[in-house]
C-alpha cells in the first residue's frame, strides 16, 4: 500500500446528482445515491458510464436490467421502449448521455422514485 510521497490522489467522484439536476431541478438525492448504487463499477468506466441511445442493443439492456428487473415494470417492450426514446429525445442535447441521468428521468417517468430513495436509507 502506497503512502506520502507514493500515494496517488484519490480520483475525484462524478458529481452525479448535478447531471440529473439539469433535466430534473428538484432532484432527490437519495434516488440519485440509490441509481448510483445499482449501477456500481460500471460507472467507474467512461464507456459503460453512458447511454448510447443509438444502440439498439443497449436500449434493450435498458428496458430488461433497469426498467423491468430494478424498478419492476411489465408493460409491454413497445410501452417501455416509447418510455426511452421519450427520455432519449429529452436528453439529445447531451452527446454523451449519462446512465444515472437516464435511469433517473426513466425512474421519475414511472413514479418510482421514492421507492429507490427509500431503499438508499435502508
Amino acid at each position: 500500500m502506497a503512502t506520502g510521497k507514493d500515494a496517488k490522489p484519490a480520483k475525484p467522484a462524478k458529481d452525479y446528482a448535478a447531471d440529473v439536476k439539469r433535466y430534473a431541478p428538484n432532484a432527490n438525492a437519495d434516488a440519485v445515491a440509490a441509481i448510483v448504487k445499482h449501477c456500481g463499477i460500471a460507472l467507474q468506466s467512461a464507456d459503460a458510464s453512458l447511454v448510447s441511445a443509438s444502440s439498439k442493443d443497449e436500449l434493450a439492456r435498458v428496458r430488461e436490467n433497469w426498467l423491468k428487473k430494478k424498478l419492476g415494470l411489465t408493460e409491454a417492450d413497445a410501452t417501455l421502449d416509447k418510455a426511452i426514446q421519450e427520455v432519449a429525445e429529452k436528453m439529445k442535447a447531451d452527446r454523451n448521455k449519462q446512465r444515472v441521468t437516464f435511469y433517473y428521468l426513466l425512474a421519475e417517468k414511472y413514479g418510482k422514485l421514492d421507492s429507490l430513495g427509500k431503499k438508499a436509507k435502508a
